[in-house]
């Protein structure tokens, strides 16, 4: 598998890549999608080049991805997101590098996914596919969440969510309408 191959579903989230004069403009203009798209390009060399054995290319790719999520505000580790990764603004991504993230996830900002701070690594959330986590969604502790999940804007998921096509929201999250 090539880097081109391994990064084809992420590239298709981000829909200024599909025309050459967009993604020449949001360059020229340094516009915040194209950032972000060069982080997620960034994160997913660390990944590949770690899952092929180069750890030399790893180091050098993880600590470009790093340098750039300060700028960001992100935190976001390798081997966390499966394929079809999002993100729609900068700004305080903070993410453990023990959660799982199935395909397709979307992040609006101002998110934390991870443990429950009790000092031990393995309370971590899993995620299905297909999931959107609105703006500053927290999802914490050792919580599964379903395919095709909507976490509305400011809810706190500290409890599983294991019904499929569903929007949650609150403090804490409960499932406020299902989806058809």
């Amino acid at each position: 598998m090539t880097f081109k191959e391994y990064i084809q579903k992420d590239r298709e989230k981000y829909e200024f890549l599909h025309s050459r004069k967009q993604r020449l403009m949001k360059m020229i203009f340094r516009e915040h999608e194209y950032v972000i798209w060069k982080f997620v390009v960034l994160l997913r060399k660390e990944e590949f080049y770690f899952n092929k054995g180069n750890m030399l290319l790893s180091g050098y790719y993880r600590r470009r991805k790093n340098i750039l999520g300060e700028r960001l505000g992100f935190t976001i580790p390798k081997n966390v997101f499966a394929e079809g990764l999002l993100v729609w603004h900068y700004g305080n991504i903070v993410i453990n590098a023990m959660a799982r993230v199935g395909k397709n996830c979307i992040l609006h900002g101002n998110n934390c996914i991870g443990n429950n701070g009790k000092g031990d690594n393995n309370n971590n959330p899993v995620i299905g596919d297909n999931v959107d986590i609105g703006v500053g969604a927290v999802v914490i502790g050792d919580v599964y969440i379903a395919d095709n999940v909507i976490i509305a804007a400011g809810a706190v998921v500290n409890k599983s969510v294991n019904e499929p096509n569903v929007v949650v929201a609150g403090i804490p999250a409960k499932i406020i309408k299902r989806l058809s």
